[in-house]
């Protein structure tokens, strides 16, 4: 399979900075996936699970917000939040699961309030790191 030159880059550094023969992201207008050859295009990104192929192998990451942008051959994924699967804390993902809830069961009345809102957000990351965390697939539908 042909590849791309890559480059994932957050707030933080450089995430990584090589050949891909894949990605695939969800999209603020949904799951999306560029390989070599791509035209060019930008997008924002959405909460959801990254999927890379290098060399091959695959390997899948927590990716919420940014954007992403194919240009000349080149794809620059730019994400908020972008955490490898084998370095998310799982125990810290559950915790912020359940405080999420907690609140959200706690307020029915608020779900116009910016604080509800947030914490809509907060449950979302959380549900999308854990089901990275554990190779599911089922992590990408939010």
């Amino acid at each position: 399979m042909r590849s791309f030159p890559l480059q994932i880059v957050t707030a933080d550094g450089m995430v990584f900075d090589g050949q891909a023969e894949s990605i695939s992201v969800r999209a603020a207008g949904g799951d999306m996936s560029v390989q070599a050859g791509h035209c060019d295009y930008v997008t924002v990104l959405g909460m959801g699970q990254a999927r890379l192929i290098v060399d091959g192998k695959v390997r899948t990451a927590a990716c919420i917000g940014g954007m992403l942008a194919v240009a000349d051959g080149k794809v620059r994924l730019v994400p908020t939040t972008f955490e490898w699967a084998e370095d998310i804390d799982l125990t810290r993902a559950r915790h912020a699961k359940e405080y999420a809830e907690a609140y959200l069961n706690s307020h029915p009345g608020e779900t116009d309030s910016r604080e509800y809102r947030h914490f809509e957000a907060k449950h979302k990351r959380s549900l999308i790191r854990i089901g990275v965390a554990q190779g599911a697939s089922g992590a990408r539908s939010l």
